[in-house]
C-alpha cells in the first residue's frame, strides 16, 4: 500500500470513530445515575409542595423533584429520614423515635402516590427494574442513630418498612458515637458499647453503615468491626480541605481495602474557608422569624422574602465553592484509592449545592468535566452509581437474617 492508501485508509478509520464516539450526554444516559444522600423527604409536608412540580431553588430553596431528576439524568437515589438531635433522654428517644417513623411514612406514602414514576426499592436488582419499568427508583437512609438509641431492636422495625442504609450519628455525640462535629469534643473515644452493637445489627440485617458524621474515631472503629463494606453517603477528604467532616488519606485508603466508597459531598462549608458572620447570621434569622422558613414562605410573600434575602446576600457575601473544587476531591480520591471507590453526593435539600451545582439539573455538567478529565464509560459507570450498587449487593450478601 503506498504512503498516500495509507494515510487515507487511517483518516477513513479516525472519521468512522469518531462519528462513533459518545458525547458526554450519552455517556450521562448509559450510567445509572443516583444521588446516596437526598434530604427532599423534609419538603414533602410542606404545604402545597409537590415532588412532581417542577420548583426553582432561587424561589423555594428546593434542588431535587421529579421534572428536575428527568431534565438532569438522575435514576433514583437514597431519600432521607434525618432526625435531628433533640436530647438524649427517655423523652427525647420517643420524640426521636416517631419523627422517624412519621417521615419514613412520607417517603412510603410519596412512592404508593405517584407510583408511576417512583418505586421504593430495597435491593440494587430492584433499582435495575424500576428503571426498566421506566421509573425512578428510591431507596431509604436513616441519618442519625437517634431513633433508634432507646430501642435497638427499632433497626429492624425499620428494616422492615424499607430502610436499607443508617448512618448512627449527626453534627452532636449521641449514645451511639462521637460525632466529628461535636464543639464538646469526644465522649467515647469513637464507639459506645451500643454503638458497637449497632454495627452488629446492621450487619446482621443487611443494613448499609453510612458514618458520614462520626468522628474520625468512630470510623476506624466500624471499619474494624463491620463484616462488610460502608458508605459515606456525604463527605470529603481532608487532603483538599480540612475540615472535621473530612476523612484523612489513611482511613480513605482503609474504607477503600474494605471494599468501600466515599460520595464526594457539593456542601461549600466542607470544601472552602467559610467565615462567620455575625451579622448576616442574625439577619437571616431575623428574616425566617419574620417569613419562616423558605420552603414555607407563602406565596404572596414570596417576591418580598427573596428581595430581603438577595440584600442580606449582598451585603454580607460568603466565599462558596465550585466545580473546580468539586473535581479536586474526586480526582483526589481516584488518584489515590481509584474509580472503584468514589462517586457523588450534593447533599440536596440539606445545605447542600455550590457554584454550578445548584441542583440535580446539573448532574450532566459534571458529567462532562469528567469525560474532560479523561474518565471513560466504565469510569462513569462505576463513579455514577455501580460503585455503590456493588457494596449494596455486598452488605445484603453478608447479612445473616
Amino acid at each position: 500500500m503506498s504512503r498516500r492508501a495509507l494515510i487515507a485508509s487511517l483518516l477513513v478509520l479516525a472519521a468512522a470513530g469518531a462519528a462513533h464516539a459518545q458525547t458526554p450526554a450519552q455517556m450521562h444516559e448509559q450510567a445509572i445515575v443516583l444521588d446516596t444522600h437526598f434530604d427532599t423527604p423534609a419538603n414533602f409536608s410542606a404545604s402545597g409542595w409537590s415532588i412532581m412540580d417542577r420548583h426553582d431553588f432561587a424561589v423555594d430553596g428546593t434542588q431535587v423533584d421529579y421534572p428536575r431528576m428527568v431534565e438532569g439524568g438522575v435514576d433514583g437515589g437514597v431519600f432521607v429520614v434525618f432526625t435531628p438531635q433533640r436530647g438524649r433522654d427517655a423523652v427525647a428517644d420517643m420524640w426521636s423515635r416517631d419523627h422517624a417513623l412519621t417521615r419514613t411514612a412520607e417517603i412510603l406514602q410519596m412512592t404508593a402516590r405517584h407510583h408511576e414514576h417512583f418505586a421504593l426499592v430495597t435491593t440494587p436488582a430492584q433499582a435495575r427494574e424500576a428503571l426498566a419499568a421506566g421509573k425512578k427508583f428510591v431507596f431509604i437512609s436513616l441519618e442519625n442513630g437517634a431513633p433508634l438509641v432507646g430501642d435497638l431492636s427499632l433497626m429492624e422495625t425499620f428494616y422492615k418498612l424499607g430502610v436499607r442504609m443508617m448512618g448512627p450519628v449527626h453534627f452532636a455525640n449521641n449514645d451511639l458515637a462521637d460525632s466529628s462535629t461535636d464543639p464538646k469534643g469526644p465522649e467515647f473515644g469513637g464507639l459506645s458499647d451500643k454503638g458497637r452493637a449497632f454495627v452488629r445489627h446492621a450487619n446482621d440485617l443487611g443494613i448499609v453503615i453510612d458514618p458520614s458524621h462520626a468522628s474520625d474515631q468512630a470510623l476506624d472503629q466500624m471499619l474494624d468491626l463491620s463484616r462488610a463494606p460502608l458508605i459515606l453517603s456525604h463527605s470529603g477528604v481532608k487532603a483538599v480541605y480540612d475540615h472535621p467532616r473530612n476523612i484523612p488519606d489513611d482511613l480513605l485508603r482503609k474504607l477503600a481495602d474494605k471494599g468501600g466508597v466515599i460520595q464526594i459531598n457539593a456542601f461549600s462549608g466542607y470544601m472552602v474557608e467559610t467565615p462567620r458572620i455575625p451579622e448576616r447570621n442574625a439577619a437571616l434569622a431575623a428574616l425566617t422569624q419574620k417569613y419562616g422558613p423558605q420552603r414555607d414562605v407563602k406565596p404572596e410573600q414570596r417576591d418580598a422574602y427573596l428581595a430581603e434575602r438577595a440584600a442580606i446576600e449582598a451585603q454580607y457575601p460568603l466565599p462558596r465553592a465550585n466545580m473546580d473544587d468539586l473535581m479536586k476531591h474526586i480526582l483526589h480520591v481516584v488518584q489515590t484509592v481509584g474509580i472503584d471507590h468514589v462517586g457523588i453526593s450534593g447533599d440536596f435539600d440539606g445545605g447542600g449545592g455550590i457554584e454550578g451545582f445548584e441542583d440535580v439539573t446539573a448532574f450532566p455538567a459534571l458529567t462532562e468535566r469528567l469525560v474532560a478529565a479523561g474518565f471513560t464509560q466504565a469510569d462513569l459507570d462505576k463513579f455514577w452509581g455501580g460503585n455503590v450498587l456493588r457494596v449494596m449487593e455486598q452488605v445484603q450478601a453478608a447479612a445473616t437474617r
